[in-house]
């Protein structure tokens, strides 16, 4: 018998049956390999995600992998069998910022997998054909997992637009920070900084190219011209603008809870900083990162720590608030 969690309510959760729901007319059934968890999975299941960004009852996961199994009408059956991955956002496809390619932005409102619709900790996923995308036939799946955080930071990334040559650097060193490293990695820059609070990730940064690592607590640089901030701090967003050059580029992406300190405003124009956010993965992010994954330039890998069956849940959520410097990215495997 197959299997799926279902969050009833903040902190109440239970393991059910799970019947695949057959494809209809645009759709696809995928078999779910791997799954993520990360610290918004923690936030719905505590209750803690904003209001409007969660639909309870609820079966979470938005980080995944798996083979699609079936098609509905419309979809070429050459899909079968493919190895995939799929964006979250359930975009309308017919507002301005659709037609722009910001579907993160979608104005019908907002709609994720494993949010408000139906996620993959379960045995199979059916969603839109039009999110999938497909991986290369020898492609790792338990890896791919993982592609979801890529993508938000492929779109960073793309925002940043590091030159070859360029000074760059990263703060924060979870997996969107190690994401981050790679990516930039791959644009040749003459330097990568990776600033954090952990010591014991400067092996992991520098094993993934980073070539300097240091704490906050130590002299840090104010000369860089790209900065990806990823920790989502009270004090990361200064911590990286404090890095820029005048007239450098700042990427956010992490998500501070209320009462973070913010950006001064004087600082920001007379320094002429140029200021992005992300906020998910649009689409050209998403084949990015496919792309970089499939020629080897994106390993996640080494992030992967712990992988755990369906039915151990709570444990899987326990382990990823646990601050456990051993503890990375951790898997369910439905």
């Amino acid at each position: 018998m197959s299997t799926q969690v279902v969050i009833e309510a903040p902190g109440e959760h239970r393991l059910t049956s799970h019947d695949p729901r057959q494809p209809g007319p645009g759709e696809a059934l995928v078999a779910v390999h791997a799954v993520g968890i990360c610290g918004s999975d923690r936030e719905v299941y505590q209750g803690n995600r904003p209001e409007g960004y969660v639909r309870y009852p609820l079966t979470p996961g938005h980080e995944w992998s798996g083979t699609v199994e079936a098609v509905g009408a419309g979809i070429p059956e050459t899909l079968v069998g493919r190895k995939v991955v799929g964006e979250g956002f359930r975009n309308c496809q017919v507002c301005d910022r659709c037609h722009a390619g910001e579907t993160t932005l979608c104005s019908s409102g907002y709609e994720e997998t494993g949010f408000t619709q139906p996620g993959a900790m379960a045995a199979t996923l059916t969603l839109p054909a039009r999110l999938l995308h497909v991986l290369p036939d020898d492609a790792d799946l338990t890896a791919a997992a993982l592609l979801e955080p890529a993508a938000c930071i492929a779109a960073a990334a793309i925002k940043a637009n590091a030159l070859p040559g360029e000074r760059v650097a990263v703060v924060g060193t979870g997996t969107l920070g190690m994401f981050a490293v790679q990516f930039l990695k791959a644009g040749s820059p003459a330097e990568l900084l990776v600033v954090g609070t952990r010591p014991d990730r400067a092996e992991l940064s520098k094993a993934f190219g980073a070539t300097d690592f240091r704490t906050r607590d130590q002299q840090l640089p104010d000369d860089f011209d790209v900065v990806i901030e990823t920790a989502g701090s009270a004090s990361a967003a200064g911590t990286a603008a404090s890095l820029l050059r005048r007239g450098g580029r700042l990427v956010l992406t992490g998500i501070p809870a209320p009462g973070a300190d913010g950006l001064d405003p004087t600082a920001l124009v007379v320094r002429q900083l140029e200021v992005s956010t992300v906020f998910g993965a649009p689409p050209d992010a998403w084949a990015h990162t496919v792309r970089v994954f499939g020629a080897g330039l994106l390993d996640p890998l080494p992030l992967v720590t712990h992988e755990l069956p369906l039915d151990e849940f709570e444990e899987a959520i326990e382990l990823v608030g646990s601050g456990d410097p051993k503890v990375g990215k951790v898997l369910l495997r439905p």
